[in-house]
This record gives structure tokens, C-alpha cells and sequence, in this order.
């Protein structure tokens, strides 16, 4: 059976001249393609899945590396049946 889940992260992204294109997936599906367009600010990132019971990994990277820095924390369960497993791992129950 499977279960709706809402899952928050707080992303940051250090930048000098051309703002970078970041990919979230969940294991190997691209979820999400942004361009981040702020300086100096945290951004709460939504994910929403539907799946079964089992381990997904989170990953966040940049589309071009050199074009910047990204951090991800506080990756949190904020709606749903799972939880936060080994940091980047999404465990749905």
C-alpha cells in the first residue's frame, strides 16, 4: 500500500556570478530542476512522495559543480507515516 509523505529540507547555495540549476531526486528519479536565485538566504525545500514501505534516498546536486556550493540540512518528515533514516534517507513505514 502506499503512503502519502511531505518531506521539508532547509537548502542554501553559495554563488558568484551565474545562478546555478540544482536536481533533487528520490533514489534514481529526478524529482525537481530549480534555478536558485537568492543570495545569503535558507529556502525550505517541499518534497512530496507517494510510495511504498522501504528506503529512499534523498540527493541534491548541481546541474554544473563549479557553479557554486550546495547545502542541504535538516531534512524532516512533515507529513506521513516515515522517517528520516541515516540523514538522507527517507524511510516510509
Amino acid at each position: 500500500m502506499k503512503e502519502f509523505v511531505r518531506v521539508l529540507c532547509d537548502v542554501y547555495c553559495e554563488w558568484e556570478t551565474i545562478p546555478p540549476i540544482y536536481r533533487v531526486y528520490v533514489n534514481e528519479e529526478l524529482f525537481v530542476e530549480r534555478k536558485w536565485i537568492w543570495r545569503d538566504r535558507y529556502l525550505e525545500d517541499l518534497l512530496q512522495v507517494e510510495a511504498e514501505s522501504g528506503y529512499y534516498l534523498i540527493r541534491y546536486e548541481l546541474v554544473n559543480q563549479s557553479s557554486g556550493k550546495l547545502t542541504v540540512r535538516n531534512i524532516r518528515v512533515e507529513h506521513g507515516n516515515a522517517e528520516i533514516y541515516k540523514h538522507h534517507t527517507l524511510r516510509i513505514l
